[in-house]
């Protein structure tokens, strides 16, 4: 007669090779391996982890550019290319104890390669579903950076109003009350997450996000969803920009060398240095 393996044999060797679940009955996750980045400058180096689990699309573009893998239309000449993009650009705005940023192929925070894409934000996560955009003094939160009359209704008004289907005075005139009531009642309880939705910003929950602190890199945008190859890195936390700029890695080594970049002699107006840091290379570590 056949040997038969023992029941209690069986269901071990079946327990064994299952995964361990953690208390609240969901599987234990693995954080991705984040990919790192070596940024070689005219003044030193230094190493960026990339939050590729965070903002994908921003990480590959950034990586695609940086190796010369993604196409990019030279905006002096039209042309197609395909090389790394960063090699030889400078860091053409430092302003010390706010940011350096590159990625200008122009030099002068004009210029990028040919193209725009989305912003990868979860405004949830960084909490600006829960701040009141006014407060009860009704004074503006300081992050919607709201400083006169002509910013509240460039900022807030004019983009309600829009959201409201009023494109013209004589419509205003014709709701006036009904206007009012209904502004009155935003005001009281819109969120920076819906300020910020209202001017054009689209948010994901997609991913987690991180808070733009020291030592982060984000991108440089001219507003919504118009992400290309300028960024930035931060030299100190900027809570203001939170919500507005995507996110995607941070300094792990050599911010002594971003910090003396943030140091040097620049144009008051513009923060062009007047000797120029120029970008050696962009390359991922392996």
């Amino acid at each position: 007669m056949r040997r038969l393996i023992p029941v209690l044999a069986l269901v071990a060797a079946a327990a064994a090779a299952l995964p361990v679940w953690s208390d609240e009955g969901t599987p234990p996750t693995a954080k991705p391996t984040r990919p790192r980045a070596l940024v070689k400058t005219s003044m030193g180096d230094f190493t960026l982890e990339l939050f590729a689990d965070e903002a994908p699309k921003t990480v590959q573009n950034f990586l695609e550019l940086a190796e010369g893998t993604k196409l990019w239309k030279d905006p002096m000449t039209g042309e197609e290319r395909r090389k790394p993009f960063f090699d030889g650009l400078g860091f053409h705005r430092i302003i010390d104890g706010f940011m350096i940023q590159g990625g200008c192929p122009l030099g002068n925070g004009m210029g990028g390669p040919g193209y725009a894409f989305e912003d990868e934000i979860n405004a949830d996560c960084l909490g600006l579903d829960k701040i009141k955009f006014m407060d009860a003094r009704g004074q503006p939160h300081p992050w919607a950076g709201i400083r006169s009359q002509q910013d509240f209704a460039m900022n807030f008004v004019q983009p309600w109003l829009a959201s409201q289907g009023i494109t013209s005075q004589a419509q205003i005139e014709a709701r006036q009350q009904e206007l009012d009531a209904k502004l009155k009642a935003t005001m009281d309880t819109i969120t920076l997450k819906g300020l910020y939705e209202l001017q054009g910003y689209k948010y994901s929950t997609a991913f987690q996000s991180s808070k733009p602190v020291k030592g982060v890199i984000a991108m440089a945008n001219s507003g919504p969803n118009t992400n290309g190859s300028q960024f930035f890195v931060n030299l100190e936390d900027t809570p203001h920009l939170t919500g507005k700029h995507t996110v995607f890695g941070r300094v792990v080594e050599g911010m002594d060398v971003v910090e003396k970049i943030g140091k040097v002699r620049t144009n008051p107006q513009t923060g062009k240095p007047e000797t120029p840091v120029t970008i050696v290379s962009i390359r991922r570590l392996p």
